[in-house]
């Protein structure tokens, strides 16, 4: 019998804004793969790459199968997955480039130290191409290889840190860009049962459903969760009334932070960062409910705005003033059309807050009680006593700041796939949870009917 070898296989940039999805491909390659006898050593893995890349559809994600299968059948493995790719990968889309890559035994330093540049940078394709020779990994592209940079990527991301579960529902062929028929109490009783296991299911504040996306893509609903068995036990509290497809459970490195990496004021473009600086302007409202401030530290001054859908996130912004500290998390937007280069916040940490201080009426020396004025020049009277102090003037009283040094992040609405939501902080991972091979029905279930 054929020795059986370690298989890492990687594909990206299968959809558009039109449709598709690269976990539903990645869901059915799952299958196929199962039914030429693989045997899983991890959950599919769904990777979310920079957030900031200019050409991602809706969350740039990347997904890796890891698996065991006798050497003599990897290349039919790899062929059945880009010929899955070429049926289903909305190739009609100009900005649709998919890629396929397969790499044989664990993923080299290389290949992991791509994977974690590209959480919070963009890739050059040519660097990929060439590592991925270097490296041995099998590469197809259909059309342009940019593809190929996230198929490198996913495999590269082995998600031995921090990492959370998603299962992803996904809907009939025939219900494509249908309203999607979940039944929006039954999510809310969901979230109530299962949060803080569960997450970013709904916005509270803008009591709005999360889990069901809103285009013609085939996900029906996806429920974000600490464990697959928190997110299965989420799932059976739903009122569903359409039928599913096939369901799938992702580890991944959603509601991580995984992105972030610490940077200054001249960090690159569409680089996501944290900055560490001083306030050196006053927020202003800009057209559209935008906050915008200026964000200074050794190596320069660069804009930080929070946007008019972050709701009441953009409060805690305008409450700042020049002298605060504070550490900006987001993503770089590029200077264009008069507007300077921009942090685009996602969340805020308040490090130090500056005293506020502002001017008032002196106090009377015999009551205690707040003077008045008595004109430019006049001085000043007692509204209580009378008493009068024609010398007097104005002084700086110290106000109290209606802000406390503290982390700020906008509501579950706003967050990136990446963004690590409040009830995440102290549930962080270390090391992997599960233990190898993997029953198909753990992570994997198809309809019989379809």
């Amino acid at each position: 019998m054929t020795k059986e070898v370690e298989v890492h296989l990687g594909l990206d940039d299968t959809d558009s804004i039109k449709g598709g999805c690269t976990t539903y491909i990645a869901s059915l390659a799952a299958q196929r793969l199962i039914e030429l006898g693989a045997s899983f050593i991890d959950y599919p893995c769904l990777i979310r790459l920079n957030p900031n890349a200019p050409w991602k559809t809706r969350g740039n994600g990347a997904v890796a199968l890891r698996f065991k299968l006798p050497r003599a059948l990897v290349n039919k493995a790899f062929d059945e997955v880009v010929e899955l790719v070429e049926d289903l990968a909305e190739l009609s889309d100009p900005n649709t480039h998919p890629g396929v890559a397969v790499r044989i035994g664990p993923p080299p330093r290389k290949l992991r130290r791509l994977a974690k540049e590209a959480l919070s940078r963009l890739i050059d394709v040519d660097h990929a191409l060439h590592l991925a020779q270097e490296l041995q990994v099998k590469v197809s592209f259909l059309k342009q290889p940019r593809g190929v940079v996230g198929a490198l990527a996913a495999i590269g991301e082995l998600l031995d840190g921090d990492h959370t579960y998603e299962l992803l529902a996904y809907r009939l062929r025939e219900n494509f860009g249908a309203p999607r028929r979940v039944d929006e109490a039954s999510v809310i009783e969901m979230d109530d049962a299962t949060r803080p296991a569960t997450f970013n299911n709904v916005d509270r504040e803008a009591s709005r459903i999360l889990i069901t996306p809103h285009g013609p893509d085939p996900v029906l609903y996806g429920i974000r969760g600490e464990t697959p068995e928190d997110v299965r036990r989420a799932q059976r509290l739903l009122r569903v009334y359409e039928p599913i497809e096939m369901w799938t459970i992702f580890r991944t490195n959603q509601g991580t932070d995984a992105h972030l990496t610490p940077s200054t004021t001249q960090a690159g473009e569409y680089e996501a960062v944290a900055v560490k600086g001083v306030v050196v302007s006053k927020p202003i409202t800009v057209k559209g409910g935008h906050v915008v401030f200026k964000l200074s530290d050794a190596h320069g001054v660069i804009d930080c705005a929070a946007y008019e859908p972050t709701g009441s996130f953009r409060k805690i912004v305008k409450a700042l003033i020049p002298g605060d500290e504070v550490i900006a998390y987001g993503g770089v937007r590029p200077a264009e059309q008069g507007r300077p280069r921009t942090i685009n916040l996602e969340k805020l940490q308040v490090v130090k807050l500056a005293p506020l201080k502002v001017e008032a009426n002196p106090a009377c020396q015999a009551c205690g009680a707040r003077l008045k004025s008595l004109g430019r020049n006049k001085g000043y009277r007692c509204r209580k006593c009378g008493r009068k102090y024609p010398r007097a003037e104005k002084q700086l009283v110290e106000k109290p700041r209606n802000l406390a040094e503290a982390l700020y992040i906008p509501p579950p609405r706003a967050h990136r796939h990446l963004t690590k939501p409040y009830s995440r902080y102290g549930r962080e991972k270390r090391g992997l949870d599960f233990k190898p091979p993997l029953d198909p029905s753990e992570f994997l279930w198809m309809n019989p009917q379809v």
